[in-house]
């Protein structure tokens, strides 16, 4: 299946916030299972409420994971909708 045929699939904060269910998502784009989709809002929700919910993990941690998802798959961080 080429890339503009595969199915899009917006992974939201609820879903970006647990640690396993993103990770068995992103696998999954990876193996072009579907084209991932988010915002920069989605990514200041899902670490905001998991910076409130884990005092153990720091900004700047998060906000390299945003990083890397968003090199990882280029094309997923929708601006200017």
């Amino acid at each position: 299946m080429n890339d503009t045929a595969l199915p899009i699939a917006v992974l939201d904060a609820n879903v970006l916030y647990t640690a396993p269910l993103p990770d068995f998502l992103l696998r999954l784009a990876q193996v072009n299972l579907f084209k991932p989709k988010w915002t920069v809002e989605i990514h200041e929700e899902w670490t905001r409420n998991l910076l409130k919910n884990r005092p153990d993990l720091k900004l700047f941690q998060l906000q390299r994971t945003c990083r890397l998802m968003d090199n990882a798959f280029p094309g997923a961080l929708v601006i200017g909708y």
